[in-house]
């Protein structure tokens, strides 16, 4: 099996926003994310991770982020999430 690739979403604490992002690495790069070394949300801080998938094949971990960072993408995430996000943004 090859190394897995993983798309995230992060909720900002201070501004309720989303970050979506991949890696392949999912546990470093969310320790650098709360350790302010992500240029994306180092003025975002605290942030939580909300939600995560893994792909096997990178390309379609791009396509899913891609994906997310949409319009559609985002409202995706909110009717995925409805429940655990409801009175924290919706």
């Amino acid at each position: 099996m090859t190394n897995p690739y993983y798309v995230y979403v992060l909720l900002s604490e201070k501004d309720h926003k989303f970050y979506i992002g991949y890696t392949n690495n999912i546990e470093k790069h969310l320790k650098e994310h709360e350790n302010g070394e992500v240029a994306s949300t180092k003025w975002r801080l605290p942030v939580m991770l909300i939600y995560y998938e893994m792909h096997l094949n990178q390309k379609d971990a791009l396509r899913r982020e891609d994906y997310f960072k949409t319009t559609a993408g985002k409202r995706t995430i909110k009717i995925m999430l409805r429940y655990y996000l409801k009175g924290l943004i919706c």
